[in-house]
C-alpha cells in the first residue's frame, strides 16, 4: 500500500481507542503540520456520555518500512514514558495500532510553536514572550534529562555515544554532494580528532529539542512535540542543540517583518539559556566539553538542512529559503569551527 486511506486510517483509530472508551468514534480526520517523516491528522474522537475531544494520529508513511524516524511506535514508547515526569510536558498517548501502516493516537495539545530565529508568523510572539518561552524551554530541559530511562522503562534502548552520534550525521552530510558541503570536511575533522567521553548516565534526548518542537500557551510549555529522532545518550547534545538555536547561523529568510524581527531579537543568549539550565538542573558549573557538542549542533543542523536543499535543487518550483539556507551553511560551518579553537 502506497497510498493512506482516511476511511480506513478512521475505522482502524475507532477500533484501536475502543478498548478505553467502549462505543467510542474517531471522526473528522484532516491533515495537520508537523514532522517530516511521520503522517500526522487531527480528528474529534466522541466518547458516549463523556462528551468530544481532539486528538492527533501520528502514522508512519504508508509503503515504506516504519524504521528509524519513520517508526512510530517507537515515538510513542518515548512519550509515554516521560508522560508525567515532574515538569515535563508532552502529550497523552491514548492507543496504538500495529498494522500497516502502523499509528498511534495521542492527545491534541493547542498552543503556538514558533522558532523565533527561523519561522515567519502574522502572529509572532512579543519579545517578552520569546524570552520567557527561552527560558521555560531551558529549565524544562533539566527536568526531562532528570527522567531516569530505565524507571521510565526504556533500559532496553540502544545508547548513542557522542561518537556514534558524529557518525550518524557524517552519514547524511556525505549524501548532500560536493557542492553543498564547503567546510564539511575541516569541521568533522576537528570534531573527530576531539571527541569526548560519553557521561556516565545517559538521558532521554528529543533529538531536536528547540523551541519550534514545544507547543506554548502563552509562554506555559504546553507539549514538547515531534520526537521522530529521540534516543537514549549523552545530555549535553540536546543542551547544546537548544543552545545553537540562539544564533543558528543558516538563514531561512531574507527579510522580516517588524513583529518577527523582534521576537527573533528577543532570543536570549545561549549563554543566558545555559544558566537557566544549571539552576533548573541544580548544578553549579557548565557540563564539561560543551563547546564539542555546539560545534556538533552545527554541524547536524548542516547535515539535515543540506539534504533538504539538495532535494529542493532538483523540485519543479524550489524554495528560495533552503537555497538561502544553503548559501549560509558554510559560514556556520566555519563558525562552529572556531568554537573547537
Amino acid at each position: 500500500m502506497s497510498e493512506l486511506s482516511l476511511d480506513d486510517l478512521r475505522a482502524r483509530a475507532t477500533v484501536a481507542v475502543r478498548p478505553r472508551w467502549p462505543g467510542a468514534e474517531v471522526e473528522g480526520i484532516e491533515p495537520l503540520p508537523g514532522g517530516v517523516s511521520s503522517l500526522t491528522f487531527a480528528a474529534t474522537l466522541r466518547r458516549p456520555g463523556d462528551g468530544e475531544r481532539r486528538v492527533v494520529i501520528k502514522v508512519a508513511p504508508p509503503g515504506l518500512e516504519p524504521v528509524r524516524n519513520r517508526d512510530v511506535l517507537r515515538q510513542a514508547r518515548a512519550i509515554a514514558a516521560v508522560h508525567g515526569a515532574s515538569g515535563v510536558r508532552v502529550p497523552e498517548v491514548l492507543a496504538q495500532d500495529a498494522g500497516a501502516p502502523p499509528f498511534f493516537v495521542m492527545s491534541f495539545v493547542s498552543g503556538q510553536a514558533y522558532e523565533p530565529k527561523w519561522d515567519l508568523s502574522d502572529r509572532a510572539p512579543t519579545p517578552a514572550t520569546v524570552d520567557a518561552r527561552a527560558r521555560a524551554a531551558a529549565r524544562m530541559l533539566a527536568r526531562l534529562q532528570a527522567v531516569d530511562p530505565a524507571a521510565a522503562g526504556l533500559a532496553a534502548e540502544p545508547v548513542l555515544s557522542p561518537a556514534g552520534e558524529l557518525d550518524r550525521w557524517a552519514r547524511l552530510f556525505a549524501t548532500a554532494g560536493d557542492d553543498l558541503r564547503a567546510g564539511e570536511p575541516e569541521l568533522h575533522r576537528a570534531l573527530a580528532q576531539r571527541v569526548p567521553a560519553p557521561v556516565s548516565r545517559p538521558a532521554v534526548l528529543h533529538g531536536d529539542y528547540r523551541l519550534g518542537n514545544i507547543q506554548f500557551q502563552g509562554v506555559r510549555p504546553a507539549a514538547i512535540i515531534d520526537w521522530e529522532i529521540w534516543s537514549l545518550g549523552d545530555p549535553r547534545h540536546d543542551l547544546a542543540w537548544l543552545m545553537a538555536f540562539c544564533d543558528p547561523g543558516q538563514q531561512r529568510v531574507t527579510t522580516r517583518d517588524a513583529a518577527n524581527q523582534a521576537a527573533a531579537d528577543a532570543m536570549p543568549t545561549a549563554e543566558q539559556l545555559l544558566s537557566e539550565y544549571l539552576d533548573a538542573a541544580g548544578l553549579d558549573v557548565p557540563p564539561l566539553e560543551l563547546d564539542w557538542f555546539r560545534a556538533l549542533s552545527h554541524y547536524k543542523l548542516g547535515a539535515t538542512m543540506t539534504v533538504l536543499a539538495k532535494r529542493n535543487r532538483r523540485a519543479d518550483d524550489p524554495d528560495p529559503g533552503l537555497e538561502l539556507i544553503a548559501r549560509t551553511t558554510p559560514p556556520m560551518l566555519a563558525a562552529a569551527l572556531r568554537l573547537l579553537g
